[in-house]
C-alpha cells in the first residue's frame, strides 16, 4: 500500500517520538499472527506499561539510521516492534513468551538504548525478576549492614537488662 510524503512524515514523526520515549525496542516478527493474537500480544505489552506497533520496516530503518541506531539485520521481514518506557525485563519476557508459543513468532532482536542486542540477550533479559522484587533485593542489601549496626549498638544494653531481670527475680525468690 503506498503511503503519500504526508503520512510518511507523520509515521516518521512517530517513530521519532517513540524511540525518545523508550529504554528499550524489541523487534518481533509475526509472520503467522491473526489479529486476535496481535492484539491480545499487544494487551499484554500495554500491561506491562511499554507499547508495541506494526511498523513499516523502510520508514522505521530510516527512522533509527537518523536517531544515531546502530544497523541492525532485523527488518527483512514483518516487524512488530515493541517500546519500553517502564520495566525492560517485563516487556522482553512478553516478547519472549509469545515467540515460545509459536514456530512462526520470533524474536529478531532489539536494542537497549542504542546498544544492539540480540534475541539471546533479549532471553536474558526476560530472565531477570520484576522490578519490584529487583527493588526489594536492593533495600534488602542496603539496609542489612544498618540493621546488623543497631543490633550490635543494642546488645549491651539488652545483656545488662537480661542480668538485672535475672537479678531481680533471684532476690524476688530468696525474699
Amino acid at each position: 500500500m503506498a503511503f503519500t510524503k504526508n503520512k510518511k512524515g507523520e509515521m516518521i514523526a512517530d517513530y521519532e517520538k517513540w524511540l525518545d520515549r523508550s529504554q528499550a525496542v524489541f523487534v518481533l516478527t509475526y509472520d503467522k499472527m491473526n489479529m486476535k493474537e496481535i492484539d491480545s500480544f499487544r494487551a499484554k505489552v500495554r500491561e506491562a506499561g511499554s507499547e508495541a506497533h506494526l511498523v513499516k520496516n523502510t520508514l522505521f530503518e530510516r527512522t533509527l539510521e537518523s536517531k544515531g541506531f546502530p544497523k541492525g539485520e532485523y527488518f527483512e521481514t514483518t516487524s512488530l516492534v515493541g517500546f519500553a518506557f517502564g520495566d525492560i525485563a517485563a516487556l522482553a519476557k512478553v516478547f519472549t513468551d509469545t515467540a515460545k508459543g509459536s514456530d512462526f513468532v520470533r524474536v529478531k532482536g532489539g536494542f537497549l538504548g542504542k546498544e544492539l542486542l540480540s534475541d539471546r540477550q533479549i532471553k536474558e533479559l526476560a530472565d531477570l525478576p520484576p522490578m519490584p522484587v529487583m527493588r526489594g533485593m536492593l533495600l534488602g542489601v542496603i539496609s542489612a549492614p544498618a540493621s546488623k549496626f543497631v543490633r550490635t549498638l543494642a546488645e549491651p544494653a539488652r545483656s545488662m537488662a537480661a542480668v538485672v531481670k535475672a537479678y531481680s527475680e533471684k532476690a524476688g525468690t530468696a525474699a
